[in-house]
């Protein structure tokens, strides 16, 4: 009877250890799905936020907000066409310039660089997305602006010519533009860099040695086998350091001179949608404005919003076919 008493016993005790594990695991999935849950609520209360703020100003000005260049206070017009402007072409500016660096950068750490050399290169990239946004606009007023209007720009204009043209045009201020988008670049460039080296590292060994044996140089191999598999996580990366581009606003404010025309010159002064927001949130005194900087903030959140999507669906698709 005792032994048989010590069996119950030890049955019993292992049936209560699996129902507390059972309830664990409840709980575990109860509280890991609330967490996965809050993320996604979190972006629609924004986007709920932010268009019931500005949906006074799409009721009575429209698409004028987007289309129309004069942004005049006192007088209740509200149109950011050169901030949506400025927006979008220095965050061209800074894929131009971030996206060959990044790519060669993520090449050769993949590709080319040794090992002991590989971590620490990766981590001084990587650290330029912890620099704050504030300490590269410091950087851009003292040392980016003053090399820019005394070498960079007088050498575009005077030294190749470059003046007569409608992207050189005019007087060296030194905000600019220009200084903007390379700003930009800097700031992207790490985004771009570590997507890339991913999907590069990504890439099966046998797509290398394929080509290698086929007779490829190293260089015809990642020209033609590596880069072309990964080139859908590329464009990923580089779409990432764009939405990072497109909503960078102090870094961008300091620099970019804040002048709401629409130029085609390079050197002149710009405006882009998060520094107009930043620069008169603050001041806004009615309601029509305040709705009017929040419909700005909207096109900003939608534009955001849609880059990255498209770039998180590029490089699932190639995480996708690497598991294939």
């Amino acid at each position: 009877m005792t032994s048989l008493s010590a069996q119950w016993l030890d049955r019993d005790r292992r049936r209560l250890i699996l129902e507390q594990s059972a309830i664990g695991d409840t709980v575990y999935g109860v509280l890991t799905t609330v967490c996965a849950l809050i993320v996604p609520a979190l972006v629609v209360a924004i986007a709920v936020a932010i268009f019931a703020a500005a949906w006074p100003a799409f009721s009575k000005l429209g698409l004028s907000i987007v289309t129309s260049s004069d942004w005049d206070v006192a007088n209740g017009h509200f149109g950011a066409a050169p901030a949506l402007f400025g927006t979008l072409v220095s965050s061209a500016i800074a894929l131009i310039i971030a996206t060959p660096l990044a790519i060669g950068v993520a090449i050769f750490l993949s590709e080319f660089s040794p090992s002991w050399l590989r971590q620490p290169v990766g981590f001084l990239v990587d650290l330029l997305a912890a620099i704050p946004s504030v300490v590269y606009g410091l950087w851009g007023i003292f040392v980016l602006i003053p090399l820019l209007r005394e070498y960079v720009m007088p050498f575009f204009r005077d030294t190749l010519h470059l003046g007569a043209t409608p992207l050189f045009s005019g007087p060296a201020y030194g905000p600019s533009m220009l200084a903007a988008g390379i700003i930009l670049a800097i700031m992207a460039l790490p985004y771009i860099s570590a997507v890339s080296r991913e999907v590069l590292m990504a890439v099966p060994r046998s797509q290398r040695e394929a080509a290698l044996a086929l007779g490829a140089t190293r260089w015809e191999m990642i020209r033609d086998a590596v880069v072309p598999y990964a080139r859908s996580g590329i464009i990923g990366g580089i779409m990432l350091g764009l939405g990072r581009a497109l909503g960078e606003t102090m870094a961008v404010t300091m620099v970019i001179g804040n002048r709401p025309e629409i130029s085609a010159s390079l050197l002149a002064p710009g405006y882009t949608m998060a520094s107009l927001i930043a620069n008169e949130f603050s001041e806004a005194t009615n309601d029509l404005h305040l709705s009017a900087l929040m419909a700005v903030g909207a096109v900003l959140f939608l534009i955001t919003l849609i880059v990255n999507a498209v770039a998180r669906w590029l490089v699932w698709s190639v995480s996708r076919n690497r598991a294939r």
